[in-house]
């Protein structure tokens, strides 16, 4: 066989095709070229005004590669630019192509959207070609189609394919993402509690709180990439929320909590030493304990239409059914535009009817929260009887707009309401239009607690496993107060509870409302306090201090100082009082030094200038070395949130 080179009928072919072939014009190519360029442009309908484009030049994705590739070849041979159509179209409709075509997650939007097919009738096709490659393609099929969802990224997304002779290329114009909803969130919050000299100032006095909203609104707000608002950040919060293996009270005890006290070095100040008091609520046997009566006050207003919060409101009261006693009862009221019954006092026995009624919830119209509080309050009093428990639990995102929607009238409301022994807890859900000083304001005067469900998990852990310190109290406006010995402390500072400060004069008086204990509740308060011969000292000793107190105070130098606690048995008028010395301790124990570590983590949340050069890795070592047995895994995700926290407070 002779190569290619030696056969004269091949050579002649060649000589043949070649004469045939015209040689290259580089006028008429630029010419063809420009024709190509003004014919795109018309068609895209750009010719008067120009075209919105959310290109970015480092991000141009494969498919406006390609395209812009065979828009500038439009001069090439006929056959050159049908192949590389048809190329093309091979890549998009292939499970490869589309892998490879799907733009990367970090994408605002999409470099090219599908028409609807009313619009893409419209518009001027860009190219229509003989396609015998592709007979099994749409022939009405767009290239790519951007996801409602912006979160979840963009992914071009191509119709099932039927037989045609021809497939169409229609490239939309993009289109702008509606704008996110503005925020409305409002927090109940002040500044932080200032620094008091304890010879002008000795004695503090608060409420409790078992509150744990702002917790759960932390991280919240840190697991969507966010800082929270300083505002959302109640320190006393993120403390309680975490369970304590605080010493529990005895058979012989005479109140139903018992204190524990621990005095130990600051941890980002070893100049100062923090006052940490522990108190641990009994656990009455639940077996036995009175019926229950509850009132489930759901919030169905349009605000309420979204995943995290109706939806998810309905799932968390059904798993709660599980935890409640044959001779409990359920009622349902509901409240939009106007307040309604949803559910009849019904036996939590009948659960059926229960899940039924919340599975029909529907949320529309405006938030009439006075008139959905007034229905609850009478429905639950016709279900009281002696001895049973009764409680309204409020689920709301906070948005009152008809009715009462002020925090401060809602107080005088709920205090009206509070006589009638019906306890008022709140349960938040969803985000951005929260309304959290509402939500304070219902639960601090209502005799209740307040928290926030964002997961099903915190669900599980404030209404099945906390269900019974949830639901049932064993001490009512319980009040701490501490007054410090100048002889041995000059300063003092505590650490959150700004929004539950009580006047001196107001932990003697019974008429003045303050937080309750329920049944296995653990409460934890922290001081952080400064020796009279500390460094740390800011404040000057007074020149003319009173000899007479000092030398009193002296004769008590063991005492740092004296802890005085109030309480009223469910349904006294009348408070008993406790009081014993604070005295200094040596080994505070994990317990103490995990609180102290979230202490420190919701003060760099605030922006403290009382930490100095103590940050996040710190706390994160702290509370790390503290974890102890932790058998839900709270404490580990507290650790998880803090490094969170760093990360993103270092952007």
């Amino acid at each position: 066989m002779t190569s290619g080179h030696d056969d004269p009928d091949l050579d002649d072919l060649k000589r043949a095709m070649q004469a045939a072939t015209p040689l290259p014009d580089p006028v008429r190519r630029a010419e063809n070229l420009a024709l190509a360029k003004k014919n795109f442009v018309a068609t895209q309908g750009s010719g008067t005004a120009a075209r919105q484009n959310s290109e970015r030049s480092e991000k141009r994705g494969v498919f406006r590669g390609v395209f812009d590739m065979l828009m500038t070849r439009t001069a090439a041979a006929g056959l050159t630019a049908t192949t590389a159509l048809v190329a093309v179209g091979a890549l998009f409709f292939t499970p490869a192509g589309r892998d490879l075509m799907t733009p990367p997650s970090d994408m605002s939007r999409p470099e090219v959207a599908a028409q609807p097919e009313a619009a893409a009738s419209d518009a001027p096709a860009i190219a229509k070609t003989e396609a015998p490659a592709a007979q099994d393609l749409q022939a009405e099929s767009t290239l790519a189609r951007p996801l409602a969802d912006e979160a979840a990224g963009y992914n071009a997304q191509l119709r099932d394919a039927t037989p045609a002779p021809m497939a169409r290329v229609s490239i939309a114009p993009d289109i702008a993402p509606a704008p996110p909803p503005a925020n409305t969130e409002q927090f109940s919050n002040t500044d932080d509690n200032p620094l008091h000299v304890v010879a002008e100032d000795p004695v503090s006095t608060f409420s409790i709180d078992v509150d744990t909203a702002s917790y759960t609104l932390v991280r919240s707000s840190l697991n969507a990439g966010q800082m929270p608002p300083r505002d959302a950040v109640r320190v006393e919060e993120m403390i309680n929320y975490f369970p304590y293996d605080y010493p529990a009270p005895g058979p012989g005890d005479a109140s139903p909590f018992k204190p524990t006290v621990s005095v130990f070095e600051t941890p980002w100040n070893p100049d100062t030493r923090l006052v940490h008091i522990g108190m641990q609520g009994e656990l009455p046997a639940i077996e036995n304990r009175p019926p229950l009566n509850l009132v489930f006050l759901i919030d169905t207003s349009g605000s309420m239409d979204e995943p995290a919060k109706l939806p998810l409101l309905a799932q968390s009261f059904r798993m709660m059914l599980s935890k409640l006693n044959p001779d409990d009862q359920v009622a349902i009221v509901t409240y939009a535009g106007n307040a309604g019954i949803a559910l009849e006092p019904t036996p939590a026995s009948d659960r059926g009817a229960i899940e039924k009624a919340l599975a029909g919830l529907q949320s529309e119209g405006s938030t009439n929260g006075e008139g959905g509080l007034e229905e609850a309050y009478r429905l639950a009093g016709e279900m009281s009887e002696e001895g049973e428990v009764s409680r309204v639990l409020l689920a709301t995102d906070g948005d009152f707009n008809v009715g009462i929607d002020d925090p401060d009238a809602l107080t005088d409301f709920i205090s009206d309401k509070r006589d009638s022994g019906i306890y008022l807890s709140v349960l938040g859900f969803g985000r951005g239009n929260l309304q959290d000083d509402t939500m304070q304001a219902l639960a601090q005067n209502g005799n209740g607690t307040a928290a926030y469900i964002d997961t099903l998990n915190e669900a599980q852990r404030v209404l099945v496993d906390q269900l019974a310190g949830a639901l049932f109290p064993i001490a009512d406006d319980v009040k701490i107060q501490v007054e410090f010995n100048p002889a041995v402390i000059a300063e003092y500072r505590l650490i959150g509870y700004e929004t539950r400060a009580l006047r001196r004069e107001d932990f003697n008086n019974d008429a003045v409302d303050a937080g309750e204990l329920g049944a296995g509740h653990s409460v934890t308060a922290i001081y952080e306090v400064t020796p009279v011969d500390s460094p740390a000292r800011k404040a000057d000793p007074l020149r003319y201090a009173r000899q007479e107190m000092d030398s009193e105070a002296a004769g008590k130098s063991d005492e740092l100082g004296l802890l005085r606690l109030r309480w009223k048995d469910p349904g006294e008028s009348e408070s008993q009082l406790m009081e014993f010395p604070i005295t200094e301790t040596d080994h505070p124990g994990s317990e103490a030094e995990f609180a102290a570590a979230i202490a420190g983590f919701g003060q760099l949340l605030r922006g403290s200038t009382f930490l100095q050069d103590w940050g996040y890795e710190d706390a994160i070592a702290l509370a790390t070395a503290n974890r102890g047995a932790d058998e839900f895994g709270y404490r580990n995700e507290a650790v998880q949130l803090m490094r969170l926290a760093e990360t993103l407070a270092a952007d």
